[in-house]
């Protein structure tokens, strides 16, 4: 009885000492940093979608974040701010399905700002150490949108992400 009771207390002291799993990228506490590009059509116009992304991980897979994107080559100058929240399938070990969905404000030159939902959907590739490499598609819609204004009231457009987890 009582070398079992040293073996245990042995065993729970090497389990303590072991230095913890290498957490991923999307290990809850981990924070993102993503640069966004793409592009898109509004007004008749073509534009070329930058942007930058942060995000943290309030447990495994799942990002609450914000976005900035700058809409760039177009006239009119178009600007868009979005919470979102995303959620990362981490089971697979090199390619990781992501879906996810957001609110937006955009701001456009010369007219009223308009409010959008939209829902994303696509893969992570996984790189070296944190680094990933993002491909999607994007739906989004616009509310209190006028036809007679805006061409189209609803939008879909790819997305590629560069990001990195910290």
């Amino acid at each position: 009885m009582k070398n079992s009771g040293i073996k245990t207390t042995f065993f729970l002291i090497l389990f303590l000492a072991m230095p913890p799993a290498q957490a991923g990228p999307f290990s809850q506490g981990s924070q993102s940093v993503a640069i966004i590009a793409g592009s898109g059509r509004a007004f008749n116009e073509d534009y070329l979608i930058l942007g930058l992304g942060y995000g943290y991980y309030v447990v495994k897979g799942l990002e609450l974040g914000i976005d900035a994107q700058f809409w760039v080559s177009g006239d009119p100058s178009i600007n868009k701010l979005s919470p979102k929240i995303t959620y990362v399938f981490t089971q697979p070990e090199r390619i990781k399905p992501y879906v996810g969905a957001f609110y937006r404000r955009t701001f456009i030159d010369g007219l009223d700002d308009l409010d959008s939902i939209g829902y994303r959907a696509g893969l992570n590739i996984m790189g070296q150490g944190n680094f990933f490499f993002g491909i999607g598609a994007v739906y989004e819609e616009y509310r209190d949108c006028s036809e007679t204004t805006y061409s189209d009231c609803s939008s879909t457009y790819p997305e590629i992400l560069f990001s990195f987890s910290m």
